[in-house]
C-alpha cells in the first residue's frame, strides 16, 4: 500500500483501535513496558497511532508523537488528556521525518514497520534523528515459531494486508538487519510472534 492508502485504511480503524486498547494491554502491555519504561529525555514515538505506548513511558519524558493518520492522532490526543501527559503530536510520514539529525534522546515504535511501504527507510530515519548516545526501542510482530500459529498467519497474510495494510508475516529481525542497525538487546515472546529490540544508534562518523 502507498502512504495515502494507509491513511485511508486507518481513518476507518482509528476509533476501533482506540476503544480496544485494553486488549493490547492484556497481551502486549508487558512487552511495551519492558522496552519503553526506562527511556529518558526527549522521546519520539514513531507511528504512535492512538497513543498505546504513552502509558508505558516515564512521566518525565518530553514526548513527541508522529503518525501519518490524522484520525489516529486525534485519538492519541484524547489519550494524552486522559493520562494527563504533556506531549506534542504531529502528522508526519515515518519514512521522511521532518526533524534535524540527532534530535532525540530516544526513538520508540511499536507494531509499525509492518505497515510502512519502505520499513528499511523508516528505520534509517529513526536512526538519523536519534542522538549517537541515545537509544532506539522497537516492539514488533512477525511469524510465530509454533507451527499451527505460523500456518494460520501465512493463510491470513494476504487478506489481512488487504484489510489493514499490515504485513502479518514480515520478519522484524530481517528488516532491522537490512537497515544495518546494531542490535544491543533482543527478546521474543507470545509464541515467537513478538520481538523487541534495543538498538544502538549509528555513530555520526559512520552515517
Amino acid at each position: 500500500m502507498s502512504v495515502s492508502d494507509i491513511k485511508d485504511s486507518y481513518a476507518e480503524y482509528a476509533d476501533r483501535m482506540h476503544r480496544f486498547q485494553w486488549i493490547d494491554r492484556v497481551f502486549l502491555g508487558r512487552y511495551r513496558e519492558d522496552r519503553f519504561g526506562d527511556v529518558e529525555g526527549r522521546v519520539l514515538d514513531v507511528a504512535c497511532g492512538t497513543g498505546t505506548n504513552f502509558r508505558y513511558l516515564p512521566d518525565t519524558v518530553d514526548l513527541v508523537g508522529i503518525d501519518v493518520s490524522p484520525e489516529m492522532l486525534a485519538n492519541a490526543g484524547e489519550h494524552l488528556t486522559d493520562l494527563e501527559i504533556d506531549g506534542t503530536l504531529t502528522e508526519m510520514d515515518a519514512q521522511d521525518l521532518e526533524f534535524p539529525d540527532d534530535s532525540f534522546d530516544a526513538v520508540i515504535s511499536a507494531l509499525s514497520t509492518c505497515t510502512f511501504p519502505n520499513p528499511v527507510a523508516a528505520l534509517r530515519e529513526m536512526d538519523r534523528v536519534c542522538k549517537p548516545d541515545g537509544t532506539i526501542r522497537l516492539v514488533e510482530h512477525g511469524p510465530s515459531d509454533v507451527g499451527p500459529i505460523a500456518k494460520y498467519q501465512e493463510w491470513r497474510a494476504d487478506a489481512h494486508y488487504a484489510e489493514t495494510g499490515c504485513r502479518l508475516t514480515q520478519e522484524p529481525r530481517k528488516v532491522v538487519s537490512e537497515a544495518n542497525l546494531e542490535i544491543r538487546d533482543i527478546t521474543t515472546g507470545l509464541f515467537g510472534t513478538i520481538t523487541t529490540f534495543e538498538i544502538t544508534p549509528t555513530q555520526r562518523e559512520e552515517r
